[in-house]
């Protein structure tokens, strides 16, 4: 885990370190984004409190599974994570807990740019929104994001079909969660409860 990684360049992201220092597009898929200076994002990176309050809120489970966000959850169904209390009315301590999660393993993604079809974002292969396992998600451009949503979401066994949509599904699997820790239950009894709370939004279950 290192914060210092090299970072893939694609369409859209800067190209030049003394622009990459300048500012972070922080706040993926919200119509009005957030930007956080790359250094504050490293000083919280490499904060151990920090980092520390942030696994606190992750359940991570054996092998490559998903790794689900127990605490705070976006209307896009991803973690929030208030990493600092800023002064100001924008909440710009708080930022999407799988970007986090990713910067934590990969280091700071500096990005300009917002808008357009070539601007870099996160992109979650598992299509579970409150996933926060940084091996379930890589570096794409809006563009490719939007089509693979639209082609995935019609498979009625993906994530993208529950019919709670994306918010409610994270709740739900973290409820699950949560309900299993305070009841003592071990991991396997735990994963049954993920499983059940996964299946619960599916369209086929309703027939």
């Amino acid at each position: 885990m290192g914060v210092t990684g090299s970072i893939p360049t694609l369409p859209g992201m800067p190209e030049t370190p003394a622009v990459a220092e300048l500012e972070q597009l922080t706040l993926i898929g919200q119509p009005q984004p957030v930007r956080v200076p790359a250094q504050l994002w490293r000083s919280w990176l490499t904060e151990p409190t920090i980092v520390t309050r942030f696994e606190a809120k992750c359940y991570r489970r054996s092998g490559n599974l998903c790794t689900p966000w127990l605490a705070g959850v976006s209307s896009t169904g991803h973690g929030s994570f208030r990493a600092a209390s800023l002064p100001g009315a924008s909440r710009r301590g708080t930022v999407p807990a799988h970007l986090f999660a990713y910067q934590l393993e990969y280091g700071v993604i500096p990005r300009l740019g917002w808008s357009g079809a070539d601007d870099a974002v996160l992109c979650h292969q598992c299509d579970f929104a409150g996933c926060v396992n940084p091996h379930h998600m890589r570096l794409g451009t809006n563009a490719v994001n939007r089509t693979e949503y639209h082609l995935r979401r019609r498979n009625l066994a993906s994530p993208l079909a529950d019919v709670r949509g994306p918010a409610g599904r994270t709740r739900a699997v973290a409820a699950a969660i949560r309900a299993g820790l305070a009841n003592g239950d071990d991991p396997g009894s735990i994963e049954e409860r993920i499983r059940w709370a996964e299946a619960a939004g599916l369209p086929l279950t309703l027939w």
